[in-house]
């Protein structure tokens, strides 16, 4: 067990990708355990889900912060201690700078609902609709500076039904990204 890699997950919400991470690290499909769980929200319902399996948490609200650069160092400053190998995105809406990503390097992942390099950043599932096209899904990709532009690791589609809304395609893309990222991730540390 002392050679598992040391995973660090940020969320915002209900950490719906989180819980698929932490089950399949849990049930040794990933060969990693969850250090810690970090929240920019202290309501955030995805730390419920983080006690109840006995995961460290942490929150570190945004709001408290002058700057961006001061929040990013909060947040270096609560996985210091945990010697984390890697860090997983599963819905922090929070855009991290290069002040912390280049700390980082090939060591952050996230997941789009998008097939990337289409419909970056907000709503892509609705850019995806309004641009008629027959396919979407989701990307696992590197953090780098530029907003979803990071090498894709991992990517799952999900063909553009003729009466999808913007919420019957968001729900048909999540569930493929609770199996794309913990695969993505047993790629990576394979």
């Amino acid at each position: 067990m002392a050679d598992l890699k040391k995973l660090a997950i940020f969320i915002s919400g209900r950490g719906s990708n989180m819980q698929s991470i932490v089950n399949a690290c849990q049930s040794g499909k990933i060969p990693a355990e969850v250090a810690i769980i970090i929240s920019n929200r202290a309501d955030a319902a995805g730390l419920e889900f983080a006690k109840n399996k006995n995961i460290p948490t942490a929150v570190i609200n945004h709001k408290d912060f002058p700057s961006r650069a001061t929040f990013e160092d909060a947040l270096q400053q609560a996985l210091a201690p945990y010697n984390v190998d890697l860090i997983c995105l599963a819905g922090f809406m929070r855009v991290l700078t290069d002040h912390f990503i280049t700390k980082w390097p090939e060591k952050i992942l996230n997941i789009h609902p998008s097939l990337l390099p289409k419909f970056k950043g907000l709503h892509p599932q609705r850019q995806a609709l309004e641009a008629g096209e027959s396919e979407s899904g989701c990307s696992v990709h590197y953090v780098v500076p530029e907003l979803d532009s990071g090498p894709v690791i991992l990517q799952k589609t999900v063909p553009i039904e003729a009466d999808d809304t913007e919420e019957s395609l968001s729900a048909r893309i999540l569930e493929q990204e609770h199996t794309a990222y913990p695969e993505a991730i047993r790629k990576i540390l394979s």
